[in-house]
């Protein structure tokens, strides 16, 4: 049986595989960063009543709940529009980018009106 052929054009991410990714990304960024900030607190301030474990795993599990949360929905905002809108979009822009030859003529223009400007 003879391999099935390369599709053309690669099938991108659906929104819920773009969801879960940024969750994935979001919550192992928070559980790190609530791994920082709580055993932080714990140094300084102490444990407190419940102890140590349940202290740091409550920053961990409330700082990982909240980034990937945020990541999620940022992850599916920044990339709701299909790449070909992307494509379509970089081809209509106006170049920002100038040549020396062309900058150095508008520069010259410039200085010409301001002298102009100035002598009258």
């Amino acid at each position: 049986m003879p391999p099935m052929p390369a599709s053309a054009h690669p099938q991108a991410p659906s929104v819920w595989q773009k969801i879960r990714m940024g969750a994935m990304m979001g919550t192992g960024v928070g559980l790190t960063i609530g791994f920082i900030f709580g055993s932080y607190s714990i140094l300084r301030g102490g444990a407190g009543p419940r102890g140590v474990l349940s202290t740091l795993s409550q920053y961990m599990l409330g700082s990982a709940a909240t980034f990937g949360f945020f990541l999620s929905i940022g992850s599916v905002i920044r990339n709701d529009a299909p790449p070909q809108w992307e494509a379509a979009r970089l081809q209509l822009a106006a170049p920002v980018l100038r040549s020396r030859n062309e900058g150095f003529a508008i520069m010259k223009a410039r200085w010409q009106l301001e002298k102009a400007r100035r002598s009258s």
